[in-house]
């Protein structure tokens, strides 16, 4: 057999010099001195609290977006050893020399410098040259605001990364010979990308809807091929569905998955979640749960929880105080005990379920359930009055009934204290009461109001705790109408001071209660698009058309003593640049789409597609990530407009080689020439002039070396940008 080895073995291979060289400038740039300043960083406050609960498994809801973005964040915090042992509680805070910074900033730094040799790749699935891939390179490479933000432990740079490599992975698809079937490779890296784009940052949503447009057009154009079989039509359809549609989808869900089975402890977001999801949860209410009677019985003792009272619970509560006689407008009160909604946990806050038909307060063996449809009364446990409710203006909001503990002062006001169970969630009609998986409402007998949460404040008589009011004019699906029961036990004791002993007692013993993984989905889903967190004015925050002239800046870190500081500044050569080019292209399509309407073809069809293709990504892509901000009541910054200004530095050297090779022919040979010329030395005059400004601003991108008071004003190239700096 050894007559059959041809020696020598020769192995060839293609490098693209030029992209190795782009790539291993984007690793200096994004890599070198990572863990410099060795401080918290603007963001880096925000990010690393949620990178300290990961380390911890406890579990929390960030309403900005969905888990993955997190767990890539956590995981380079791990390889670097962090216990999650420090407080993120201000920029500028010294790391300690416990935690390594560079780990924490290393995937980041990663995905940022892989989006530059991304541009470069992705131009050339565009059909544009080389020449325009590496001006694409450049671009990206010497852009300074997506430098700072991938040098950080921030998520631009990530969703960036993921956005591109689904591009270029469907064009490498798009472009491949439709008999390769290893192409189909690249559709699934394409829908894998855009699962994980949408799973570091909601706004990749954006990007993701437009691939699926693009896919869409190039899929209807299959369909109409003749020259393809029906089943070839089919196979290539279905194909594209599942790796683009139902691979994206599950990996959502499976982001999800792995976060909620990791985050298994209970922490400070708890209280945002229903009381199904906080007893899944290790510690917090699942302590206080654990080994609860599920079914509700009459004689049982329970707590009620509102379902709206966001963002802290609060439960039904009643004390020995009554309403005053008069509220300060004057008008009159029934005088009764105080209802009220307690946002602590309290003894006050329990209630006995009674049987209106007897009088024991205690729970019968075997228990007697109580189901949907059922008429109850509520007993409270330290003071034994009724809940009760009748045709009294309720205290601050005088259209509701007034809720009270009832008392008789003979005064000719009859106990209107009976109640009707109704279970919204129920499967069946009969379902029984359950403790913390039902909601239910209260529908008061004689006036058919339901008891709800007004969620206004009482004055200083009623301690500024929250009204309850029984409302008749309900909308059938309010929340504020639905209270869940925490805490239960069955009651066993029949006279009042040993049941107050009981009421003050511990309610759990040791046994544990599961919620699926569906519910908990579901439920965190509809939280992080509900719940909002308070949105503040920010120094720093800025409106969508401050990002196209670069209006703004943002001071990411400013050292201690010295006038080292880090700011969030473009190039604004590069910027100026990419703004022209969007106006360019978007001049040049409405000609050429008028003339083309005329019947005049200035391009062959094949350079048209290429042009409509180019537009579609790069104009589309701009599109998609900046208007929908001009949309969004939120608190917006500078770093929001990075996804759609990649598109436009794609953009711009693809637009010059468009115009140099087919906009110049048309002028005389001699001219042609001279044109073409002159358009080489703006370009290179360009990019040089790109190269200086971000020479010239590296001090702010890299916070060294430390300027002077006059040559951080002479950096200040807009009156609006807000550079700070100590005269000295």
């Amino acid at each position: 057999g050894w007559e059959m080895l041809q020696l020598p073995l020769v192995v060839t291979a293609q490098v693209d010099l030029l992209l190795v060289l782009v790539s291993l400038l984007a690793f200096w740039t994004r890599l070198s001195h990572l863990s410099y300043p060795n401080a918290v960083v603007f963001d880096e406050v925000y990010y690393g609290q949620f990178v300290s609960l990961y380390m911890k498994r406890v579990f929390f809801i960030d309403d900005s977006g969905p888990p993955l973005g997190h767990m890539i964040l956590a995981f380079g915090a791990y390889l670097g050893g962090f216990d999650g042992n420090f407080v993120w509680n201000r920029i500028g805070a010294e790391y300690p020399s416990t935690v390594n910074v560079w780990s924490l900033r290393l995937l980041p730094a990663l995905c940022g410098a892989l989006c530059v040799p991304l541009g470069y790749l992705l131009t050339l699935e565009l059909k544009f040259s080389h020449l325009s891939a590496l001006g694409a390179a450049v671009l990206l490479l010497l852009e300074n605001s997506l430098i700072v933000q991938s040098r950080f432990m921030l998520l631009e740079s990530v969703l960036i990364f993921f956005v591109l490599l689904a591009f270029f992975s469907y064009l490498r698809f798009h472009n491949a010979p439709s008999s390769s079937w290893s192409r189909y490779n690249w559709l699934i890296l394409s829908g894998v990308s855009c699962g994980a784009a949408v799973g570091v940052k909601y706004m990749g949503l954006f990007s993701y809807l437009l691939l699926l447009v693009v896919a869409s057009l190039h899929t209807w154009k299959l369909i109409g091929d003749k020259t393809i079989s029906h089943m070839n039509v089919c196979v290539q359809s279905v194909h594209r569905v599942l790796c683009l549609v139902v691979v994206p989808v599950l990996l959502y869900v499976f982001w999800f998955y792995v976060h909620l089975s990791f985050l298994n402890r209970s922490g400070p977001h708890d209280q945002l979640m229903s009381s199904a999801f906080q007893a899944s949860l290790q510690g917090g209410l699942s302590r206080i749960t654990r080994g609860q009677p599920l079914e509700v019985a009459y004689g049982s003792q329970v707590t009620l929880r509102s379902s709206v009272s966001q963002p802290i619970p609060c439960w039904l509560h009643s004390h020995k105080v009554n309403y005053p006689i008069r509220y300060d407008n004057g008008r009159g009160s029934s005088h009764q005990q105080q209802v009220t909604c307690y946002p602590f946990k309290d003894v006050n806050n329990w209630w006995i379920i009674k049987d209106p038909g007897r009088q024991q307060l205690v729970v019968d063996t075997p228990p007697r359930p109580v189901r949907h449809g059922d008429v109850i009364q509520l007993v409270h446990g330290m003071t034994s009055r009724f809940l009760n409710s009748h045709d009294v203006a309720a205290p601050m909001s005088p259209h509701t009934q007034e809720v009270s503990g009832y008392i008789d002062f003979n005064v000719s006001m009859p106990a209107q204290n009976l109640w009707r169970v109704d279970i919204s969630n129920r499967e069946a009609e009969s379902e029984v009461w359950k403790t913390i998986l039902s909601e239910v409402r209260l529908i008061h007998v004689n006036t058919s109001a339901v008891l709800k949460l007004s969620g206004v404040s009482l004055p200083d008589w009623g301690f500024r705790q929250l009204e309850v009011v029984a409302d008749k004019l309900f909308k059938a699906h309010s929340s504020s109408l639905e209270w869940t029961v925490e805490e239960h036990r069955y009651g066993t004791s029949q006279e009042q001071k040993e049941r107050e002993a009981e009421l003050h007692s511990p309610t759990h013993i040791d046994v544990d209660r599961k919620i699926s993984f569906w519910a908990k989905f579901v439920e965190l889903q509809w939280k992080m698009l509900t719940v909002k967190q308070e949105e503040s004015e920010h120094k720093y925050s800025s409106s969508p058309l401050e990002w196209i002239t670069m209006e703004t800046n943002i001071a990411y870190w400013l050292h201690s003593s010295t006038n080292a500081q880090i700011h969030l500044i473009g190039n604004p050569v590069s910027w100026g640049v990419a703004n022209l080019s969007l106006l360019a292209y978007q001049l040049l399509a409405v000609v050429y789409l008028l003339r083309r309407r005329r019947g005049l073809k200035d391009v062959p069809d094949g350079v048209w597609d290429q042009f409509v293709c180019l537009g579609c990504v790069c104009v589309g892509g701009w599109l998609v990530n900046f208007v929908p901000f001009l949309l969004m009541d939120k608190t917006l910054f500078l770093y929001h407009y990075l996804p759609a200004l990649c598109y436009l530095y794609l953009l711009s050297p693809a637009l010059l080689e468009h115009a140099h090779t087919h906009l110049l022919r048309y002028a005389h040979q001699l001219q042609h020439v001279t044109h073409q010329r002159a358009l080489c030395v703006g370009a290179l005059a360009v990019l040089l002039s790109i190269f200086l400004t971000y020479r010239t601003f590296c001090p702010l991108t890299y916070g060294s070396p430390e300027l002077s008071a006059h040559q951080l004003q002479g950096l200040k190239w807009r009156d609006t940008w807000d550079i700070l700096y100590r005269r000295r």
